[in-house]
């Protein structure tokens, strides 16, 4: 008579929570990528760290270095319609009643392709209440001369239309203690003016307003969560939004291609730890406005099949 089996058991030794920790290298630049949200947890240059990132042994915080799809921002109560069919998504910022950053921030994606200076990540989001529909999302990271570039993809694997937006959540750091002390270049003419639950309300001009960074100024002590559009690009199409810290000259940029028409601001005064309060500028590539899902505006619907794609990037 054959021995009963050993019960198998996994090893007791703990998780990171943000999953398994994929470093990346190129010269002097240093990044670190996350299984858990397919996000970046750090990235440094010349060993200063170029994102307000955070540790392995913690949760990202305030959305930091997520991957933000299939929309990015709010949706108003989680409330939206399509082609007559009500959908109720869950309500993930309670505090404004709103469902806010998507649905595969939290999920364990997979390391698809893994070398020395660049990695692939993907995941499938499956059919839940409020989204109905299958993607595989796919996020390339590549540290390069050029500094990191970032190539989002989104596949639609269900039998119907889906519509989709893509974002994501770095926060800039230049070092200093706040980032009341930097200058900000935003070269956008126009920003998005937001009510109670910081839903869109108007569209604005941003001349003669507090949200006219198309010059440098400083950040000062203006609280800024914001989207700003009609973005000013260069011969490759890129819009290049820059913090740079007066004193010692350092800079960190983000660029976006002509997939992100969208970018939103964020100088963090509202974030839970108030210890991470302004320390880090959110800056955050939008393929569509906030509550994109509800008003349809600059949605991608993607064919059965049919795949987007969009790329960013990050430069210190």
């Amino acid at each position: 008579m054959a021995e009963p089996a050993e019960p198998v058991t996994r090893a007791s030794q703990a998780l990171p929570p943000s999953g398994e920790q994929l470093r990346l290298t190129h010269e002097d630049q240093v990044l670190t990528v996350v299984t858990v949200g397919g996000g970046i947890r750090s990235y440094a240059v010349a060993e200063h760290d170029v994102i307000d990132g955070y540790d392995s042994d913690t949760m990202a915080d305030g959305a930091r270095g997520q991957t933000l799809i299939p929309w990015p921002n709010r949706v108003r109560d989680g409330k939206w319609t399509w082609n007559g069919t009500q959908h109720q998504l869950a309500l993930t910022e309670p505090a404004q009643h709103n469902a806010i950053h998507g649905l595969v921030r939290w999920l364990s994606w997979r390391v698809a392709e893994r070398g020395i200076r660049s990695v692939l990540l993907t995941c499938t989001s499956w059919p839940q209440p409020g989204y109905p529909w299958t993607l595989d999302v796919d996020v390339r990271y590549d540290l390069g001369d050029d500094g990191l570039t970032v190539t989002q993809r989104i596949t639609n694997r269900s039998s119907t239309p889906a519509p989709v937006a893509a974002g994501a959540h770095p926060y800039l750091s230049v070092g200093t203690s706040v980032i009341d002390d930097a200058t900000l270049l935003i070269p956008a003419a126009r920003w998005i003016d937001t009510g109670s639950q910081q839903i869109p309300t108007q569209i604005r001009d941003v001349y003669d307003t507090p949200f006219d960074f198309r010059r440098p100024r400083p950040v000062g002590s203006r609280q800024i969560d914001n989207t700003f559009t009609d973005l000013t690009r260069d011969e490759r199409n890129r819009c290049t939004i820059r913090l740079q810290d007066p004193n010692t000259g350092r800079a960190v940029e983000v660029w976006v291609d002509e997939s992100y028409p969208y970018v939103e601001v964020f100088t963090g005064d509202t974030l839970s730890d108030q210890h991470r309060r302004r320390r880090g500028l959110g800056v955050e590539p939008m393929t569509a406005p906030p509550n994109a899902l509800a008003t349809g505006e600059h949605l991608t619907i993607l064919e059965p099949a049919e795949t987007w794609s969009g790329r960013w990037g990050i430069r210190g």
